[in-house]
């Protein structure tokens, strides 16, 4: 849905996320390629923001720069009050595994763990017992619908129930945001719909900040917010224009 004025001044007075001027650029042979130029960026708790642009556009430096795997050239990052693209290594990596979730369009779960494994791996990363995390993780397995597939390794999973087990893994040390790089991408239409309302009702009650790249238009009408980048630039873009 388009958003109203009030809901744009509650994001931009009590933002999660703020990305303040941010700029990125790479060295290619002799000449510097700009890949975002003075990108501003605010999502509210609890708001879910898909991000469109074609390949190349810089959809994935963005994505990077947001998680701290790549630090800006310019421009601040801040997550609930804390600026951390700054940080130093280890602290980054501290503020990261506590804050932050990513889902991966590859799913990435860890071949040698079983699911439940794979979705406790954050929780004992943050400092929790393998007791409490292997509960906590069993719970939310059992929420969305694989609690008998707790103990199954990624390779006897689907390809659904593998980006369910992925989302859980994001979600289950309740993070300020979670970053989704093209999450539908390897699921076929019917599953890629179920793994969509499970993302928005897992959203429902959590307050986290949800940004996802996404190439499909159907991904990005569910959103309350799409952004369109393109050259560098960031624009908003209304979902019923899609």
């Amino acid at each position: 849905m388009e958003a109203t004025t009030s809901t744009r001044s509650t994001r931009d007075a009590n933002p999660l996320l703020s990305a303040c001027r941010l700029s990125k650029a790479y060295r290619e042979g002799d000449r510097t390629l700009a890949v975002l130029t003075a990108v501003d960026l605010k999502i509210a708790p609890g708001e879910q923001i898909a991000l469109i642009g074609r390949s190349g556009s810089g959809k994935s430096t963005l994505l990077n720069l947001l998680g701290g795997i790549e630090r800006p050239d310019s421009g601040e990052i801040t997550i609930r009050g804390t600026a951390f693209s700054h940080l130093g290594e280890r602290r980054l990596t501290l503020f990261r595994r506590r804050h932050i979730g990513f889902i991966y369009q590859a799913f990435n779960l860890i071949p040698t763990l079983n699911a439940a494994e794979n979705v406790a791996l954050p929780l004992e990363l943050n400092g929790a017992a393998s007791d409490e995390a292997e509960a906590q993780a069993i719970a939310l397995l059992e929420r969305i619908g694989l609690g008998q597939r707790a103990r199954a390794f990624p390779d006897r999973l689907s390809g659904g129930e593998q980006q369910r087990v992925a989302i859980a893994r994001a979600l289950v040390h309740q993070p300020a945001l979670v970053l989704a790089d093209e999450p539908t991408g390897n699921l076929d239409v019917r599953t890629g719909r179920q793994v969509l309302d499970l993302l928005a009702e897992l959203f429902t009650d959590r307050g986290s900040g949800l940004l996802i790249v996404t190439h499909s238009l159907e991904v990005a009408r569910r959103a309350d917010r799409v952004l369109t980048l393109d050259d560098g630039i960031l624009q908003e873009t209304c979902p019923r224009e899609l």
